[in-house]
């Protein structure tokens, strides 16, 4: 029963690993700063569009993680289902250190050069988010455990193609 135990254990705390060490709003943070700081052509480089769009991109995935990992620990602390509490854990985790890793990974990028410098936190948030694509189960592995959860879900409906 120890394996049970600890899966069961997994799909409760997993949810809470994608938003980890504020990776994704962190590095959202650091990158605004940034934009508004450096000057570029003479600009402010928050001016420019293109670094808007990748900024208000980076915005709203780590809104929509933020949201997605609410609800989905609101409904482990009250489903009595484990395997529905398996694929929604599973899908907090997957979504929301991916999130993390493309928010660090466009910070980097906002920062251009000075993102790979250890002077500069992006760099760190970057290589934080990535091992958060790796514990308590990789997102492969998770997606794994979601598209046999939904293959069985649909496998007794009627009226699907």
């Amino acid at each position: 029963m120890g394996f049970i135990v600890t899966m069961r254990t997994f799909d409760r705390t997993r949810p809470g690993w994608g938003p980890r060490g504020r990776s994704g709003p962190g590095g959202l943070d650091e990158a605004v700063q940034y934009a508004r700081e450096r000057e570029q052509f003479g600009k402010k480089i928050i001016s420019f569009q293109a670094v808007q769009h990748i900024l208000a991109d980076m915005a709203t995935l780590v809104e929509a993680a933020r949201a997605l990992v609410y609800s989905v620990a609101r409904y482990v602390d009250h489903s009595e289902n484990p395997k529905e509490i398996s694929k929604v854990s599973g899908m907090a985790k997957v979504f929301a250190s991916d999130v993390a890793m493309k928010v660090t990974t466009d910070a980097v990028q906002i920062f251009g050069g000075y993102g790979y410098m250890r002077d500069y936190p992006v760099e760190k948030m970057m290589r934080d988010a990535k091992i958060l694509q790796i514990y308590e189960g990789t997102n492969q592995i998770q997606r794994n455990v979601i598209g046999l959860e939904l293959n069985k879900e649909y496998a007794g409906k009627k009226g699907t193609r």
